[in-house]
């Protein structure tokens, strides 16, 4: 069942009330036919129901990420920017933030420079974890 939230600002330091409906994992996995297809790209769903006849890849490979978390394949492809900022049109929610997991493997090389030591700086590789609309910062090795 879906729920309903708000957040947001308007981008003016003024807090504007923005309505966001939340899905849970299960009900988005019933939306998994070519008569309704959903999917979860980086914690939001998207219903593509639409759009399955125009895709470029052909509509298999939508069909087959059906009702799950397509993250990882949207981005193994490589998508346009036009392609994602045709994606928005087809946005209707976010994953409710219990059933959203961290998405690990991406990679940020983080760069200190202690700029009253001239040869000092370092570097260090840190892994991202995404969870909805924050960033957390792990060290790895």
């Amino acid at each position: 069942m879906a729920s309903t939230g708000a957040s947001g600002s308007d981008g003016k330091g003024q807090g504007v009330a923005k309505s966001v409906t939340y899905y849970r994992l299960e009900e988005v996995a019933k939306r998994n036919s070519s008569k309704e297809i959903w999917l979860v790209i980086h914690g939001r769903v998207y219903d593509i129901t639409p759009f399955l006849n125009e895709h470029p890849g052909g509509e298999e490979v939508l069909l087959e990420q059906a009702g799950a978390d397509a993250s990882e394949s949207f981005e193994d492809v490589g998508h346009s920017i036009d392609a994602r900022e045709m994606l928005k049109q087809y946005y209707i929610g976010d994953v409710h933030p219990n059933d959203l997991k961290p998405e690990s493997g991406s990679k940020l090389l983080v760069i200190l420079d202690f700029t009253h030591h001239r040869r000092c700086s370092l570097r260090l590789p840190i892994s991202l974890l995404y969870f909805g609309k924050q960033v957390l910062l792990r060290r790895s090795y």
